[in-house]
């Protein structure tokens, strides 16, 4: 045994215990004739640092981890990052640029050789964050989605995909970042509402021709009734009008039924080249929003899109790369004149329709800005602008630059996910995959059902490059390695793709590629599917759903058995966190204040499923607390010679106190077991917390003060050995601390086993002079009275230590046979003598307990009527306060208007007086 200091400092232990954990290999000891148990973690981007989210996604995966390690299995928890081809690629870059090199002037190789410098230097920034965290991966068995054999993999499954027919090159709607040039992901697009306006222009009907517009109201009256020569139409973005392919109205707008099918010209650029384009119907327009028609320009709007695919309607591509308007292509008389000869029936191919540029010459090489701003002078000048009105409209910003995404209309690579999701969908049905919550399971289903074709091709240097290779007459050979495409072309010169895949892609096959595959390894063998899954519910689609995917194309079974998806961790008022809003947490920050032990903690406490955690920071001090309560109840227990135990099963013993602690670490033990069960992490935690803090510092230390006897030594040690295995998974560095400090031991206590009730179910029934007595039934009395007779006391402003005796009154339980021996503890805890004897006359405190009636005389004790009048005079004020409260809840005027978080707190206010007031009044009828 070695004396613990006063003070509980984690910074001192934590480090220290990492260091020791991974030097020896704790983390996966030798296992290999033991039940294998597996999880990988979702990679962190390699640029990344810890954030709160990363902090408790891993913690409840180390939380799983570090149990089913104590059960003995051969728990592999996969550790690894990802290679976050934008942001990767991002920060390199910046990095150049400070330096004064351009990445375009140095070319590709060179750019990518100082990723790989960068990587080696920075790249495990996070990694050693998640040490500090605790997590116990295996490390040994780190992956990088970029390092050699994973990247074997993801070339494997691009090229047997082609193969298969599941993925293929088209031409279709992307998210388009005009700062890095490149599709990116919808996870990637962070849509914002802005001040913006809505422009509303006259389409003018070809020819001249004129209809009777009419308007009705709801009861079908006539509002307004006129000829018009034109169709109004409004835009957010007027210089997508260039691209307009026809004009959409709803099928039953009785408004527009003359003009249907007629033609409409677009009210931009050289009048002698103006483009006519058709009316036509379709679900998509709302009668009820503006003027009921709409633009459709497939090529930049994701709805005009679908509106274009479904109507056969030519989609024309305006911006480049940049989001400037194009300067390519031919002329703008040339492009409009075969549009137009398109719009009368003329075929064309998706290729030429691409080649024309219906940018009129004055717009070529603005920016998209520049050109709304010309577009719309240019037609208010016509006299053709109806009005321009504000309005909010929620625009979409890549999350990294800044930019407003562009829909752009360009070639990709695309996965069938359709064909993919049906095995990933009818698992879950079947329940070869649970998902915990199960409440996920409905936005399981309802996006893999309406899945569209995933995108996996990037315009980036940084990334798996496409093993797609291009002859000069456009065929496309896909293989494994340049040589092999060289051969299925026949010696024909080749350039290969200059796109990488998406991350998502490579991270997709994470459950199977980080044991190996493509090779047939014994990892693979032995920790396919894996056990678990736990992630955040924000990537279901972008991660969870397509590791579904490719893990039943490819593996032909579920990537694991459960998927376990947490909420959010947001601020105490619960808003969202962002660097905008200021009110970001940083773990590391935390950690240095409170320690790895009282983070982790909170945030296994407060993980609930289905629910956000509102993380305040003062939980984190509380569970800090909590340790500290722990690390004292350690230090007395050494003070009165109690050390570690030499038994992992319970101890026999005779004493009630002793018989009680033993069921009570048997309860605990079941708690712990059904919450890990259901994964119910708050409940995990309520269990660990409640028994430390209440029943055995508050309760059990209290009671065996002052009578160590040897059965009592060996069953504390027991009792505090088990307490520090069961909550070793969630605050893993004080409890090896204490679990080495209490004395020698043969192994540390992260491999230690964890509890079996069979080894701790030492009978807590005895028999006493002939009568069977439930040590934990006898406890329950004894504990509750004390409670009340402190409670009674507080109340009635008796000092808690002063020494009371008490007479039994109404005596209805058989317990109170048992007074004589457990009056030990009523007088040294409870501060109370409590006889049988007659009741003495005079003013008395009646005090309610378990099976009785305890009554207090007070003569000499304290000033009865004073007391009275102060328990009245307080109990009015609550009163008072109770029902002003009430009245001003009452009130719609304050109800309805005032922040919801004001009308929470006089909730909370008027409940907290009521029960003050209903406490006080109960303490003045006990005054007899």
């Amino acid at each position: 045994m070695s004396e613990l200091p006063k003070t509980f400092d984690p910074k001192t232990i934590e480090e220290r215990w990492y260091a020791h954990w991974e030097t020896r290999g704790l983390f996966r000891p030798d296992r290999n004739d033991r039940e294998p148990w597996t999880i990988v973690m979702p990679p962190p981007n390699v640029t990344g640092s810890l954030h709160i989210g990363h902090a408790l996604d891993i913690t409840l995966q180390d939380v799983l981890t570090r149990r089913e390690r104590m059960l003995g299995k051969d728990a592999l928890w996969v550790a690894g990052t990802d290679h976050a081809g934008i942001a990767t690629q991002m920060v390199v870059e910046r990095n150049l640029e400070s330096q004064g090199i351009k990445r375009a002037e140095i070319g590709r190789e060179a750019f990518l050789e100082h990723v790989w410098e960068w990587k080696a230097q920075s790249g495990g920034a996070i990694t050693r964050q998640l040490r500090r965290l605790g997590a116990s991966c295996d490390w040994a068995h780190e992956r990088f989605t970029m390092d050699e054999g994973f990247s074997k993999a993801v070339v494997k499954v691009f090229v047997e995909l082609y193969r298969r027919k599941l993925l293929y090159r088209a031409k279709r709607l992307v998210n388009w970042d005009p700062k890095f040039q490149t599709a990116i992901s919808d996870l990637e697009v962070e849509s914002r509402e802005v001040q913006g306006h809505m422009w509303h222009f006259k389409y003018p009907l070809a020819g001249g021709e004129t209809y009777t517009y009419v308007e009705k109201d709801e009861d079908g009256n006539v509002v307004l009734q006129e000829e018009r020569d034109y169709i109004s139409i409004a835009t957010t973005r007027p210089e997508t009008m260039l691209g307009d392919g026809a004009v959409a109205v709803h099928p039953d707008d009785e408004r527009y039924r003359p003009i249907i099918g007629k033609l409409c010209e677009i009210p931009v650029g050289p009048k002698e080249h103006r483009r006519l384009i058709p009316i036509i119907t379709d679900d998509y327009p709302d009668p009820n929003f503006g003027s009921g028609a709409v633009k459709i320009t497939g090529a930049h709007d994701l709805n005009d899109y679908g509106v274009a695919q479904r109507n056969g309607i030519p989609m024309y591509r305006l911006m480049d790369a940049t989001a400037h308007m194009r300067s390519d292509g031919p002329s703008y008389a040339q492009s409009a004149a075969r549009a137009q000869a398109i719009a009368r029936g003329e075929p064309a191919s998706a290729e030429e329709i691409d080649t024309l540029n219906l940018v009129p010459d004055a717009y070529r090489g603005l920016d998209r800005y520049e050109a709304r701003k010309q577009v719309v002078t240019d037609i208010d000048a016509e006299g053709l602008m109806i009005k321009v009105e504000d309005k909010l409209i929620m625009q979409p910003f890549g999350d990294r630059s800044g930019l407003v995404i562009e829909p752009m209309l360009t070639d990709q690579w695309y996965v069938d996910a359709e064909t993919l999701a049906k095995p990933a969908i009818e698992a879950v049905r079947s329940g070869d995959i649970a998902v915990v919550p199960e409440t996920w399971k409905k936005t399981w289903f309802n996006w893999l059902e309406n899945i569209q074709p995933w995108c996996v091709s990037r315009q980036l240097w940084w990334g798996h490059r496409i093993p797609a290779w291009y002859a000069d007459d456009g065929s496309v050979y896909v293989a494994e390695t340049e040589e092999e495409a060289k051969a299925q072309a026949g010696g024909k010169p080749l350039r290969q793709d200059e796109d990488v895949l998406d991350t998502w892609f490579s991270s997709a096959l994470w459950p199977f590629a980080t044991l190996g595959w493509p090779e047939q390894t014994e990892d693979l063998e032995r920790h396919y599917p894996n056990d678990v899954l736990i992630s955040g519910f924000d990537i279901i689609f972008f991660w969870d759903a397509r590791m579904a995917m490719q893990g039943f194309e490819f593996m032909g079974e579920r990537p694991w058995k459960t998927l376990y998806l947490h909420g959010l961790v947001r601020d105490a008022k619960g808003q969202k966190m962002s660097k905008s809003k200021g009110n970001t947490v940083d773990p590391l920050g935390l950690i240095d204040k409170y320690g790895a032990d009282a983070l982790r903690f909170t945030l296994a406490a407060m993980e609930s499923q289905g629910r956000d955690i509102k993380l305040d920071e003062k939980r984190v001090e509380g569970y800090r607390n909590f340790a500290t309560k722990l690390w004292n109840a350690a230090r007395f227990l050494q003070m009165n010679g109690v050390g570690a135990s030499d038994s992992i099963a319970a101890p026999e013993a005779e004493l009630p106190v002793n018989r009680w602690i033993i069921g009570e670490v048997v309860e605990t033990l079941a708690k712990l077991n059904r919450a890990f069960d259901e994964l119910r992490y708050d409940d995990m935690a309520d269990a660990i917390y409640h028994f430390v803090w209440g029943t055995f510092c508050d309760w059990y230390v209290e009671l065996i003060k002052g009578a160590f006897d040897d059965e009592t030594k060996r069953v504390a040690a027991w009792a505090f050995d088990q307490i520090l295995v069961m909550l070793h998974p969630l605050m893993p560095f004080i409890t090896e601390e204490l679990w080495g400090a209490m004395g020698e031991r043969p192994y540390e206590l992260i491999v230690a086993k964890w509890p079996e009730p069979a080894a701790l179910a030492n009978p807590i029934i005895a028999t006493v002079d002939g009568e069977a007595v439930d040590a934990r039934v006898e406890f329950d009395w004894i504990i509750r009275t004390i409670v009340a007779v402190r409670a009674a006391k507080n109340d009635a402003g008796i000092p808690p230590g002063q020494r009371l005796k008490a007479y039994l009154e109404d005596v209805t339980h058989n317990l109170w046979k048992r007074l004589p021996s457990a009056q030990a503890m009523f007088e040294r805890v409870g501060r109370i003598e409590i006889s049988s004897s007659e009741i003495p006359t005079g003013g008395v405190l009646r005090i309610s307990a378990p099976g009785a009636t305890l009554v207090v005389p007070l003569e000499g004790v304290i000033d009865l009527d004073a007391e009275k009048a102060r328990l009245t005079k307080a109990a009015d004020a609550a009163e008072k306060e109770r029902d002003s409260l009430a009245q001003r809840l009452a009130n719609p005027n304050f109800t309805e208007r005032a922040k919801p978080e004001a009308v929470e707190k006089a909730r909370a206010d008027h409940d907290a007086k009521a029960a003050e007031a209903e406490r006080l009044r109960a303490a003045l009828e006990r005054l007899g």
